[in-house]
Parts: C-alpha cells; structure tokens; sequence
C-alpha cells in the first residue's frame, strides 16, 4: 500500500494528490493508494483519502504502508523512515502556494543526501521515483539524539568544572 500524507499546517499540496490520481489512472500505480490530504482542495478521483487522520488511525496506515509519499516537512519524513518505510518526499514550493518559502528543498536534500528517502523536486519525476524505491536500498535512520545530549552534557559539565579550577 501507499500512504500520502501532506501533514497539518495549512496549506495544499494539490499538484502532488492530481498527480498520483494521474498515475492511477493511467495504471502506473497498481497498489492501493490511502491519502491524508489536508487543507488541500483537491478532490483524487482514483484512491481513497481523508483531510485528516487522528493519531492512531495515522500510525495504522503508516504501519501498513510499504511507501509513503509526503511534502518535505521533518516530522512527516522521520515519522516514515523511524518505521522503515521507503519515503518519497517532495518539496511544496511558495510559487504554487503550497507553502511560505521553499525551505523544503532543502530539508529533503539533506535528507537525500544521507540515503535515507527518494527525494523528488517535481511531481511530475513520481513515477520514476516509484521505480526507484521499490529497487534501491536505504541506510537506516539513525537519530543524533543521544550525540546532543551527551553534548550538551559535556559542556555543562566542563562549565561547571572550570568554576571550580
């Protein structure tokens, strides 16, 4: 199954949901489709979808997804790979209205970069991108967490100490 989910703030994504609905219908893509769509006005003709999911109906079909194809937003990126899906990710850009600026692109590039996604900079390379996850193979998100803390924990630490010397 694929899973498309645009996130929460409020803006559209409609070229990336027409897009997959072109795919289906063209029968580039044979699986299920499942869309949170958000405050995106479009309406897929070709899979089903909602505006929004709660939490637990999100994580069901995010778990059940073999790819989810989301916006460049952070938490919709890490949310899928932290489960080890296959992530497609494609930038909203301010000159559609899909967002503010285009610091999306590069938050996906960063992303792409450390092979954890397929990171597209159109809707119209989805179809290649679809290709390209179900055959390449991603490295495994690693959260730096820990490194900050332990960071962060240094420095204190070595603050403190220096008050004492």
């Amino acid at each position: 199954m694929i899973f498309i989910t645009l996130g929460s703030q409020k803006f559209q994504f409609n070229r990336l949901l027409k897009s997959v609905d072109d795919l289906v219908e063209n029968g580039q893509i044979t699986e299920p489709v499942f869309a949170q769509i958000g405050y995106s006005d479009y309406t897929p003709c070709f899979y089903e979808f909602t505006k929004f999911l709660d939490r637990d109906e999100f994580l069901r079909y995010e778990k059940n997804a073999d790819i989810v194809i989301t916006h460049g937003g952070t938490g919709a990126i890490i949310g899928a790979v932290k489960l080890g899906k296959k992530v497609i990710a494609i930038p909203r850009l301010a000159k559609y209205g899909e967002h503010v600026d285009d610091h999306q692109i590069q938050i996906i590039e960063q992303f792409k970069e450390q092979n954890i996604i397929c990171g597209l900079d159109d809707c119209g390379q989805l179809d290649e991108g679809l290709r390209f996850v179900k055959e390449h193979i991603f490295e495994d998100y690693k959260s730096n967490t820990q490194t900050i803390i332990e960071s962060i924990d240094n420095y204190i630490y070595k603050e403190l100490y220096k008050k004492y010397e």
